[in-house]
């Protein structure tokens, strides 16, 4: 058995020196985005495109959410993002059309590779697909494609891909049931 290399870890430049700025950059204009009024959805979509997200149309993305490098954010048309939810996207995070984040949900595209001693860091993509709910307080870990309609119940840990139209919960999560929506009458 082997041990750990902090000291190399450390040591290890993660990103490249254009990253590095950007981040600087990101870090000065989070206060704009953070303290706009709670409808202040159009200001803050305009904020994000100014660092490279893609963001579709009738965006909302609540002020206390938290998003890490918006260069790395897609989202489709008439998806939200929830008060506090955090979007940890080292690497790329795409959100479909209609996509509900709620509030306190953790999306995390971002890891180390446990076997390498040094633990160097991974940005596995994270692919949330249209009509997607991700409920209060879920994660959704590096790597995951949550399948269209899909629904991840609170405070479930998914660290795997999702079926089409199904529910599901728990840590970790199981699939629960097919979702089936009423025709509306």
């Amino acid at each position: 058995m082997s041990e750990l290399d902090i000291k190399a870890n450390r040591k290890d430049l993660k990103y490249s020196k254009w990253v590095y700025v950007k981040r600087i950059l990101w870090s000065f204009a989070k206060p704009f985005f953070r303290y706009s009024p709670r409808t202040a959805f159009g200001y803050r979509n305009f904020i994000l495109r100014l660092f490279g997200a893609k963001i579709g149309k009738q965006v909302h993305i609540y002020a206390s959410a938290r998003i890490t490098f918006p260069w790395n954010l897609t989202i489709g048309d008439w998806s939200a993002i929830g008060e506090h939810a955090f979007i940890y996207n080292l690497g790329p995070v795409t959100l479909g059309e209609k996509v509900t984040i709620s509030h306190m949900a953790h999306v995390c595209a971002g890891t180390h590779d446990y076997t390498d001693p040094s633990l160097p860091l991974i940005r596995p993509a994270i692919k949330i697909e249209d009509q997607v709910w991700v409920c209060a307080s879920a994660f959704i870990g590096p790597g995951v494609t949550v399948a269209e309609g899909s629904i991840i119940g609170a405070s479930a840990v998914l660290t795997k891909n999702t079926e089409k139209w199904s529910i599901y919960a728990g840590n970790p999560a199981k699939f629960i049931k097919l979702r089936v929506l009423s025709n509306g009458s």
